[in-house]
């Protein structure tokens, strides 16, 4: 069931975006060649912790780790663990939040050390994916309208937008409704409404859009091997538009 969130719900999704936020940026300070998976879990669950406030993914549904480390071919839900970062490697941190009863959720891929001119291209086309997802979060619009706009600028550069994994409603519980798409057609799906707060989290590959679950049926890997980058932010839809919950004006995201 959808649940339309008040303002004063939104500014608590909102605390809860500022300490993952504040949680990734301590991360980004520390990937570096070298460093484990581990070592980025231990520094954004310690942060957390230290905030009053607790990992929405320790735990959940058998998750065994604070935050989400997918590297390279790596779509979503890595396992944090001893994999030490390569030069050149990509890596996707997703870190969510639960302050006071509260979840906000953000992603972002960092490049490790030098990286390929067509690695960095990858990158930057999905973060301009999310953006423009993001700007189509109106109360005029609809869900086919984000995955549309998504969708249509991945493939224009010559990549695939990813089926399985989509954003979601978040705010009491860590998953709600709606289900957001990344592709689709315009004037199609529910229409946005005031009060809606969702995650928007494009994940787009260097080559065909299929995926592979790993063993620890966690990890989704793209099944012909290419690059996967991913970027996400929670935004909440409002009578002046976005309100993006997980940026900050003094945060570089």
């Amino acid at each position: 069931m959808l649940y339309l969130k008040s303002d004063s719900e939104i500014e608590k999704i909102r605390d809860a975006s500022r300490i993952a936020a504040e949680a990734m940026l301590r991360v980004r300070e520390v990937v570096k060649i070298g460093c484990s998976t581990n070592e980025l879990d231990a520094v954004a669950a310690k942060y957390i912790s230290n905030q009053g406030a607790n990992a929405s993914a320790l735990n959940y549904r058998g998750y065994p780790k604070s935050i989400c480390t997918s590297i390279n071919n790596e779509i979503v839900h890595g396992i944090p663990g001893p994999r030490q970062l390569l030069n050149g490697d990509i890596i996707s941190v997703d870190i969510a939040v639960n302050k006071n009863g509260f979840h906000g959720d953000m992603n972002v891929t960092m490049l490790v050390g030098q990286v390929k001119e067509d690695v960095q291209k990858l990158v930057e086309t999905t973060q301009t994916c999310l953006e423009l997802g993001l700007a189509e979060s109106t109360p005029d619009k609809r869900i086919g309208d984000i995955g549309h706009c998504v969708q249509s600028h991945a493939e224009k550069c010559g990549y695939s937008v990813v089926r399985e994994y989509c954003g979601h409603g978040i705010g009491r519980e860590f998953h709600e409704e709606p289900q957001l798409l990344h592709y689709g057609s315009r004037n199609t799906g529910r229409r946005l409404q005031i009060g809606m707060v969702f995650t928007i989290e494009p994940m787009i590959n260097a080559g065909n859009k299929e995926t592979c679950l790993l063993e620890d049926n966690w990890t989704a890997v793209t099944a012909d091997g290419s690059l996967s980058a991913q970027f996400e932010h929670t935004v909440a839809v409002t009578a002046n538009g976005p309100d993006i919950l997980t940026r900050f004006e003094d945060l570089p995201f």
